[in-house]
């Protein structure tokens, strides 16, 4: 508080909410204000002293404001001195009688009134002999300030660093951070008003996923080919290698948005052959847009102390989504991978809220868009066989013009079959590790179905060449004489 002495009559003055015209700062008068005659326009109404009203506007400026340089740099300087160039310095900002009273709207003399405060509060007796500026010195400059995300970057190195060399499990220190980060997620959106957790699912613009797996011998792609609900799906535990968004033995559905994108991720060789098989979504999902976070937006009040953290937390995000999606050597994905790992394993069992996957940008396909789909969410339905069903796999046949590739799978179904029941290969697994597993228990798994192959959009793509796209950087080579110097 400002002391009566030091300012006249000042602190016996008062404001009113209708007198400001900031909302958030007049709904703070009208709450918390008393009765009281506005020196600003005569009326008797809930109002606070002046000089509460300049903390209020002192604490927002520090948060949301900086006082611009009343000299120019070394750079401008340059320019001024340079005889052909037509630069011109003006000193940046506004003066801060007028960003006081533009920040919380309110008349140009109540702006007077709190500048005196502040400037009397900030006043330094030996800055002013030197003939130099104070904060809130009355031909100061101000303008706003972006947020400064620096302490969220801080602590996601930390997290980072600490997973690859501390501790490979979660901590509770890493449990919070996440939640400061992706708690209520859902309620932020983009300047476009995009929401950042989407939905996908039937009746949405996102109701499927591609998936794509590379053969190179032509006894497992038939057999992918004969039950493709089971090969070309998310893998089982005993053979779910880690991944991105996934440790070793966590079986995930790894998928993208366009078949062309879903090839590109499995990094198929010269000469093989990629199965690409498009999966219904069945049942509503949330999924985590990470391709949004570039363009999340928050908007507030400067007088709201809660803002500052908002806009570094948003400042923050924007940077999340390209350090989970950022290519990853293979040697280093042993290592690398483990902060995105640890992030998907919170946001599919702690988070708040809950999510069934993350949309992220693709590695490999400049704008595509890859999706995982955490454990609870991976699982593909079962193609439903009648009893007794005989299925052929064809890749071909001679003609006269010699071998015609030609894919076909034929279902022959006894005379008389019975309802329709799961076939069940307890060997189907076989083929995808060097040792077979133990007969699998299919109804040991009581997670819901969340995807379903589409039998009639399966593809086999043979792969005739690789096409790369590269940045060249030439190297420049010098040489010279080397010369002793005397000292």
């Amino acid at each position: 508080m400002v002391d009566t002495d030091d300012n006249g009559d000042l602190t016996s003055k008062r404001i009113c909410y209708k007198c400001v015209g900031e909302a958030y700062l007049s709904a703070e008068i009208e709450q918390f204000g008393d009765d009281g005659g506005c020196a600003y326009c005569g009326d008797t109404a809930l109002s606070l002293p002046i000089v509460d009203l300049a903390e209020r506007i002192e604490t927002a400026f520090d948060d949301h404001y900086v006082r611009t340089p009343d000299q120019p740099n070394s750079w401008q300087l340059s320019m001024l001195a340079d005889r052909e160039s037509s630069y011109d310095w003006d000193r940046e900002g506004s003066p801060v009688v007028d960003a006081i009273a533009d920040a919380a709207q309110i008349s140009l003399a109540a702006a007077e009134d709190v500048l005196e405060i502040l400037e009397e509060r900030h006043g330094n007796f030996d800055k002013d002999a030197l003939g130099e500026e104070s904060e809130f010195s009355s031909d100061s400059y101000y303008q706003e300030k972006g947020p400064d995300d620096r302490g969220w970057q801080e602590e996601w190195r930390y997290f980072e660093h600490s997973l690859k060399t501390q501790a490979r499990y979660f901590s509770q220190t890493a449990a919070d951070h996440l939640a400061q980060v992706f708690g209520a997620i859902d309620k932020l959106t983009t300047r476009d008003l995009r929401q950042l957790v989407v939905d996908a699912g039937p009746g949405t613009a996102f109701d499927h996923l591609y998936r794509a797996r590379v053969f190179q011998a032509e006894e497992p792609l038939k057999k992918a080919l004969r039950r493709p609900d089971l090969h070309l799906g998310s893998a089982p535990r005993i053979v779910a290698r880690a991944g991105r968004m996934n440790a070793h033995g966590i079986s995930v559905f790894y998928g993208a948005t366009e078949a062309k994108v879903a090839i590109a991720e499995v990094r198929p060789p010269v000469g093989g052959k990629v199965i690409v098989a498009r999966f219904g979504i069945t049942r509503p999902l949330r999924l985590l847009d990470l391709t949004a976070l570039k363009e999340v937006h928050v908007t507030g009040s400067i007088f709201d102390p809660s803002l500052k953290r908002q806009l570094e937390r948003a400042s923050f995000l924007r940077t999340v989504g390209e350090r989970m999606a950022r290519p990853v050597m293979p040697d280093d994905e042993l290592i690398d991978y483990l902060p995105t790992q640890a992030v998907a394993d919170f946001l599919a069992t702690m988070n708040e809220p809950r999510l069934d996957g993350i949309v992220f940008l693709s590695a490999q396909t400049k704008g595509g868009c890859n999706v995982v789909l955490f454990h609870h969410a991976a699982k593909v339905a079962e193609t439903v066989f009648p009893n007794g069903v005989e299925i052929d796999i064809s890749t071909g046949s001679w003609t006269e013009e010699g071998w015609e590739i030609e894919y076909s799978v034929s279902e022959k179904v006894p005379s008389k079959s019975a309802l329709n029941q799961p076939v069940h290969d307890e060997a189907v697994w076989g083929d995808l590790c060097a040792h077979p597993p133990e007969p699998r228990h299919w109804d040991d798994d009581f997670r819901e179905a969340a995807l379903k192959v589409e039998l009639d959009s399966i593809a086999v793509h043979h792969v005739d060449s690789v096409v790369i796209a590269t940045a060249q950087h030439l190297v420049q080579r010098f040489r010279y004489e080397a010369h002793e110097h005397k000292f």
